[in-house]
């Protein structure tokens, strides 16, 4: 599918439009819930519901990426004709770092059971702080981060078409977009970080971690450009997420004297991460309702003097 993906339909680079990206979502989404529906067939009603849980929580944080993922372009300026480019490049070798994060993960936690305990405490200190910074936009391209990244990788400011790399007064520097691919690593492996052990308190069978990550992964692209421009209308998906975040630390830090089925447990993820969105939406409507001026308002000089 990502041979596809970038080999036929996006072979040449073009501005990616809502219509063609919300074409391309409906195609990742239907390949996963049918991936679903075989896991559920071959292996029983709890692994297709570990699944679809792994993968609702998975598919979350990944919107979350596309806050930064947004300040990275905006930042660095490239254009949205390039941006496929990268986040193609950048998912595909997520791919890769997210199957070995996934397996030493399995391994550590099949070895030293006590692991779990540090995962759990993980995620619930990382909810708690995603909740208290829910109001605080991330800006990975400003301060030490972006001077190091530059440091490391001598760079233009300038674009050269879609290369990531160009000879500037003989020598081979990078262009905005491989700066702009390093920083989206970057960023993916601080959410996997905290994304890869949420699935762990879902389940600690490698295939459906592996699996229901990996799904989410492959859409994420396709998500972004069709949500890029109005990301700031979820203004309740990081009280959201802060929330299942803590829900799965808890559930991992007591796995091993509370168990909750694996209905109960996407019902509980489903409605912490629709409930917020939902009461922000009708929150935020609220607001411009009150700030829109009431019914019959004059809006302008009152007297003839005025208006001469």
């Amino acid at each position: 599918m990502l041979a596809l993906d970038l080999g036929v339909f996006h072979r040449k680079a073009h501005v990616i439009r809502v219509r063609e990206a919300l074409g391309w979502s409906v195609v990742w989404v239907t390949l996963a819930l049918a991936f679903n529906a075989l896991v559920w067939w071959q292996f029983g009603a709890d692994r297709g519901l570990e699944f679809l849980t792994g993968y609702l929580i998975e598919k979350s944080l990944a919107v979350d990426n596309i806050f930064v993922f947004v300040i990275i372009f905006s930042a660095l300026g490239v254009p949205p004709l390039y941006q496929h480019r990268v986040l193609f490049w950048g998912i595909l070798s997520a791919l890769v770092l997210r199957a070995g994060m996934i397996f030493a993960g399995t391994a550590l936690l099949a070895r030293f059971h006590w692991t779990i305990y540090v995962f759990g405490a993980l995620l619930v200190a990382t909810g708690v702080k995603l909740f208290l910074g829910r109001h605080e936009a991330p800006d990975p391209t400003g301060g030490r981060l972006m001077r190091l990244v530059r440091r490391v990788i001598p760079s233009t400011h300038e674009l050269r078409g879609a290369h990531f790399l160009t000879v500037e007064n003989g020598r081979r520097v990078a262009t905005p977009l491989l700066l702009a691919l390093v920083l989206v690593e970057i960023s993916d492996v601080i959410f996997a970080v905290d994304s890869i052990p949420a699935i762990f308190a879902v389940t600690l069978d490698p295939f459906i971690v592996f699996t229901s990550n990996i799904f989410a992964i492959l859409g994420l692209r396709s998500m972004f450009f069709l949500l890029a421009g109005m990301v700031e209308r979820f203004s309740g998906l990081k009280t959201g997420l802060s929330a299942v975040l803590v829900y799965v630390g808890l559930k991992m830090l007591a796995m091993d004297w509370v168990k909750v089925p694996a209905a109960l447990s996407l019902a509980i993820v489903a409605a912490l991460l629709v409930a917020p969105v939902l009461l922000g939406a009708w929150r935020d409507r609220a607001r411009g309702h009150r700030a829109a001026p009431a019914s019959g308002t004059v809006l302008g000089p009152s007297r003839p003097e005025e208006s001469r």
